[in-house]
């Protein structure tokens, strides 16, 4: 079962595009609800910057990740999640990334 929801959110990661797989990074390393064992501002600063590079809108408003259901989403099954699976699946979104 639980394999079952690592899986799921794996598939899921893979069908987002660029963008979404950037913006699902800075909220996990944003959100205090997320128990990662990486650098969290360090992550947070690398993506937010690269996010900035390829989206203007990020660029140019206040950010606002309640308006990509996706990304909502996402963070709700990461957050249900115990602290291996969320280090799983935040080491997997950073190795497509990157």
């Amino acid at each position: 079962m639980e394999n079952e929801k690592l899986k799921y959110l794996i598939d899921m990661i893979n069908d987002m595009d660029l963008t979404n797989k950037l913006r699902l990074a800075i909220c996990m390393s944003d959100s205090s609800c997320t128990n990662l064992k990486y650098d969290k501002p360090e992550m947070y600063k690398y993506f937010d910057s690269m996010l900035k590079e390829i989206d203007e809108e990020y660029r140019t408003t206040l950010r606002n990740f309640a308006k990509y259901h996706l990304i909502m989403f996402a963070m709700a099954k990461i957050m249900e999640m115990d602290k291996t699976e969320q280090n799983k699946v935040a080491l997997y979104l950073v190795n497509k990334i990157i």
